[in-house]
């Protein structure tokens, strides 16, 4: 296989118990399905999961709380997933909420090598609680700290052999951001392409940023 295209064999030893693992896609789109079914196949449990949210439970992120892999959440919203609400309520899983800016500004820091981003979010809530509080130009900012995973997971429409990236429509939404904040990304992508095939002008996420696209 050339340069990053990936066996699925070889991907899947890759997820080991207790692993932070982050995932781009939006309400069920976008989403690194044939990835998701890696993960579950590996056998990898008390997880914790960092995705804007937990999808339905019959599909996507969601069979992974279905399957009971996930200790804890840190997601802006779980509203979507009656599961994940009713686990969350009995004790079973353990839910970070974070406001849907400042999720993907913490794992954008985290991709860009920064601590964290001061943000006005939050600021007097509920969502202070056990934060820390700066004061910048007489004015007081909420410390969201920077977030990466042990493995991002990633969803794309073209990625050729270097794991350059083109994303397609709305479907981009936060994986372009996911991709750059894992130590290890792996692509889920519709079709593979040949080198050049993207164009410069259309390559959305650099390779520099990929380690592994999974080509069967």
């Amino acid at each position: 296989m050339l340069g990053k295209f990936t066996s699925r064999n070889d991907i899947i030893p890759l997820f080991k118990d207790g692993m932070t693992i982050m995932n781009g896609g939006f309400a069920n789109k976008g989403m690194p399905e044939r990835i998701i079914d890696l993960v579950l196949e590996s056998g990898a449990r008390h997880l914790k999961l960092i995705s804007n949210d937990t999808g339905d439970p019959n599909e996507t992120v969601g069979r992974l709380v279905h399957e009971g892999r996930i200790d804890k959440v840190i997601c802006s919203h779980i509203g979507m997933n009656a599961e994940t609400v009713a686990l969350y309520g009995e004790g079973k899983i353990e839910i970070e909420f974070c406001p849907q800016g400042s999720l993907m500004e913490r794992i954008r820091a985290g991709g860009s090598g920064l601590g964290g981003v001061l943000t006005k979010t939050g600021l007097g809530t509920m969502m202070q609680e056990g934060k820390q509080i700066i004061e910048v130009d007489g004015e007081n900012y909420v410390l969201e700290t920077a977030l990466r995973a042990d493995i991002s997971m990633v969803r794309c429409r073209m990625a050729d052999p270097l794991g350059n990236l083109a994303y397609r429509g709305t479907s981009r939404n936060t994986n372009a951001l996911v991709a750059m904040a894992g130590d290890i990304t792996i692509v889920d992508a519709d079709l593979l392409v040949e080198m050049d095939e993207i164009g410069l002008d259309h390559i959305h996420t650099p390779g520099v940023f990929i380690d592994k696209v999974l080509a069967d």
